[in-house]
């Protein structure tokens, strides 16, 4: 035998539930729609909490002198390196590559020589003089690409110019968040005050905070130490091959930016010097090769624990995930800022989770009360 129950919901229930799903409906479609404004304020408050290390050092400095002072004396520091490295580092690896392509067909020649093996292996292809084919076919593959160069060039200042004037927003955002944001958040934290007690809250805030800056200066410190190292090893190579010295710098910024992505960055910059390296002389690449994977030893092993070792001490697997999350996700910027990310949920785990497993220990309890009643 069977029972029915009716359940009856009065019309002001069921229109409440209705605006509320229409009120996440429309919440949704407006964060979609400022998505990108978003993620610039989010880079903004990230690009805050990197610096505010580097501010509260220029603080201690000069004690007589405003915070705002301290920023934009910050501000100049970090705006001046990213323009040397812009202005340094861009111009070296196009007029190497550009090198590289234009000598594209004498380096054929001087490779090939008078190999007999090329054009046998075309007679048995039925084709003949296959090395001299291939000869031309380098030679206008090199001619086509160095004409090319400079229409990639101007093809790309406009994505460069909207590229340019998202940073310059992001970093006027992220001035008025350091030199504003302080007593902003001393103003919530009193007027919430006044009805909830936010000792815990402000403890984690203050923890997602360290735990970004701290993030940020260990890995700085890396990146700094990977320049240095870099520089001197590319200073030997070039005089031992004949390059020109003045190399060393920019290929150690190269390395220096790369290795501030996580766990593949030193590696994949050590690669980029040693192809730019090879373009001028082949051994000279393979010996700055055999140098990176000697140094990523020494700095997977020793430089990094040593700096980071006391920082968010995740699992290589937690590492690894949000890094590949952080890349599908938002690019080269995700995989920069996945770590940190990943150190923050860590914190609120660490926080909250026990609280969230106690409610639930509660709730099953009194649910399993309520049962035998």
């Amino acid at each position: 035998m069977s029972t029915t129950t009716k359940v009856q919901i009065d019309t002001k229930t069921f229109i409440r539930f209705w605006l509320v799903i229409i009120g996440f409906g429309i919440a949704g479609f407006l964060i979609y729609k400022a998505s990108f404004g978003l993620g610039i304020i989010f880079a903004a408050l990230f690009f805050a909490l990197a610096i505010s290390p580097l501010i509260k050092r220029m603080t201690s400095i000069f004690p007589s002198k405003s915070r705002t002072f301290a920023t934009a004396l910050s501000y100049i520091l970090v705006v001046g390196f990213i323009s040397a490295f812009l202005s340094i580092v861009v111009p070296t690896v196009i007029s190497e590559s550009s090198r590289f392509f234009s000598n594209l067909p004498s380096l054929y020649d001087s490779a090939t020589g008078d190999l007999g093996l090329i054009n046998k292996v075309g007679r048995n292809l039925g084709v003949d003089n296959l090395q001299a084919q291939i000869g031309q076919f380098v030679e206008k593959t090199s001619t086509n690409i160095t004409e090319d160069f400079g229409g990639i060039l101007t093809a790309s200042i406009s994505s460069i110019t909207s590229f340019f004037a998202v940073i310059i927003l992001a970093l006027v955002l992220a001035f008025f968040m350091l030199t504003e944001g302080p007593s902003l958040m001393q103003q919530f934290w009193t007027w919430l005050n006044k009805n909830h007690p936010t000792k815990r809250a402000q403890r984690v805030v203050n923890r997602l905070g360290s735990t970004v800056s701290q993030y940020v200066s260990g890995a700085v410190t890396v990146g700094l130490i990977n320049a240095c190292a870099t520089a001197i090893a590319v200073f030997i190579i070039c005089l031992i091959f004949g390059i020109s010295p003045g190399l060393a710098f920019p290929f150690g910024l190269i390395t220096g930016v790369f290795s501030l992505i996580p766990m593949f960055g030193s590696f994949i910059g050590g690669v980029i010097v040693a192809l730019l390296l090879g373009f001028n002389t082949l051994w000279a690449g393979v010996a700055f090769l055999i140098y990176t994977i000697v140094y990523l030893q020494i700095e997977s092993n020793i430089i990094s624990p040593k700096i980071q070792g006391k920082g968010m001490q995740l699992p290589a697997l937690i590492i690894l995930s949000a890094v590949t999350i952080g890349v599908y996700t938002f690019g080269l910027i995700g995989a920069i800022i996945s770590i940190p990310i990943a150190g923050c949920i860590k914190v609120l785990v660490e926080e909250y989770g026990e609280d969230l497993v106690d409610d639930g220990v509660i709730n099953n309890s009194h649910l399993k009360k309520s049962t035998k009643h």
